[in-house]
């Protein structure tokens, strides 16, 4: 990784006309393009009211200019902040004159990308960044602060830490390897993967809410045809968002539509009902429907009450790798005597009984066991990453058990290396580029 030797200027703060906005410099030359600018020296970590000059030192705006000294910045580089106000045209002008006086344009989260590589932020944190933005309530927004307080990448350091030792007390194991396993300490490294394994597991189910308080889940509305699955749609979505008829088979492509539910965006997928027979077309949307269900979080499996056993029977093959399931009995207003006849969730799209109990069983999936305050925003390259970690620490368990240090050695050395991934201490290539280029520019 190489640090940054140039100045970068962007539109930080663009709220329009009658607010304030912040054109952000960083860089080695950001103090003295903000000398030419303002017309003054700038005493760091202190707001001056300042007159930005132009090239024939005509007044562009006025506003204040705050300096701060590297390494205390946010980009651990010289930066400063020109507040002036809001008018588009006004902040063009005053970027243009920066970039007269040496500065370029920062590419889409450039500053944040030097924050990380002058070690003010770890990878995570940095993302954390760019997940506080685009936060959509207090629950989502409290989760990405504290990712970005460091509650995330504090566990993952501590968990490397520990492979770590426990690499070092392995390879020297293998110095000595002929000696018996159990003399050399093959117990207490035992141990300690178990210990490992159960710390990485926590951490990867919380993780994953994290992913779903970030990304919303991907919710797929499955059964038979004619189960009501288009207008339990239309009945959560509020509107008539799907077309709905007796005839089976109406429902040939995927619907998508997006509701919020426990501070989490959830992404309902309206599917073709699940059967062998039909003409090419429907052929066609069970089969898209199949591969809906192959990357979904949650399986809404809607079944015709009267008959709820012959839907589950019908579609129990598709949904069996569905990490979770919410079994709902549509139709419920059909039944003889009005009684549900067993546990579970009755619901009638119909006339709407059941529903607000529907949408607090989806609120309990999406919140999850492990949601709350300590709750951190992550994403899915942070999900992959642990799950890799976790299968090695697996394979370095079976690995000792066999006797094969150097096997374990080396699926010791996986984990490590995927956990660093993480927070940016491992980085495989173009993943910097992958990340930061998601961001808004100024950030």
């Amino acid at each position: 990784m190489t640090t940054p030797t140039d100045t970068i200027a962007a539109i930080a703060t663009a709220p329009g006309a009658g607010g304030v906005g912040i054109v952000r410099l960083s860089g080695p030359r950001a103090s003295e393009i903000a000398q030419a600018l303002c017309g003054r020296a700038l005493r760091p970590r202190h707001a001056h009211h300042v007159h930005f000059e132009d090239e024939d030192g005509g007044t562009l705006d006025d506003g204040v200019a705050i300096a701060f000294v590297a390494p205390a910045s946010y980009t651990g580089e010289d930066v400063v902040e020109l507040q002036g106000h809001g008018s588009p045209v006004v902040l063009q002008q005053l970027l243009a004159r920066c970039r007269a006086l040496g500065a370029r344009l920062a590419r889409p989260g450039e500053f944040s990308e030097r924050a990380f590589l002058n070690g003010r932020l770890d990878l995570a944190q940095a993302e954390a960044v760019a997940d506080l933005i685009a936060a959509g309530d207090v629950r989502a927004a409290r989760a990405a602060r504290r990712a970005l307080d460091g509650a995330f990448s504090s566990r993952c350091d501590a968990l490397a830490a520990e492979l770590l030792h426990l690499r070092v007390h392995v390879e020297a194991m293998i110095d000595f390897s002929d000696e018996p396993i159990d003399a050399l300490g093959g117990d207490v490294v035992a141990a300690r993967l178990d210990a490992l394994a159960g710390s990485l597991g926590t951490l990867l189910a919380e993780a994953e809410q994290g992913r779903r308080l970030r990304d919303g889940v991907h919710a797929v509305i499955v059964g038979p045809p004619n189960a009501g699955k288009s207008s339990l749609l239309n009945a959560l979505a509020g509107s008539a968002r799907a077309i709905v008829t007796d005839i089976a088979g109406t429902t040939r492509d995927l619907l998508h539509e997006t509701v919020r539910v426990a501070g989490a965006e959830l992404t309902l997928v309206d599917t073709a009902g699940l059967r062998e027979a039909g003409d090419a077309i429907e052929r066609e949307g069970i089969r898209r429907a199949r591969a809906e269900l192959r990357r979904a979080d949650l399986a809404v499996v809607v079944l015709d009450a009267r008959d709820p056993q012959a839907g589950l029977d019908a579609v129990a093959d598709d949904i069996a790798d569905v990490p979770a399931h919410v079994i709902v009995h549509n139709k419920a207003d059909l039944l003889a005597g009005g009684d549900a006849p067993g546990d579970g969730l009755y619901v009638s799209a119909h006339t709407g009984a059941g529903l607000d109990a529907l949408r607090a069983a989806l609120a309990a999936h999406v919140a999850g066991p492990v949601a709350g305050e300590g709750a951190f925003t992550a994403r899915q390259r942070h999900v992959d990453a642990l799950r890799a970690a976790d299968d090695a620490v697996v394979d370095a368990r079976d690995t000792l058990q066999a006797q094969s240090l150097e096997l374990t050695a080396e699926a010791l050395r996986i984990a490590h290396d995927a956990l660093g991934e993480i927070t940016g201490r491992v980085l495989p290539d173009d993943l910097l580029g992958h990340i930061f280029s998601s961001f808004c520019i100024g950030k």
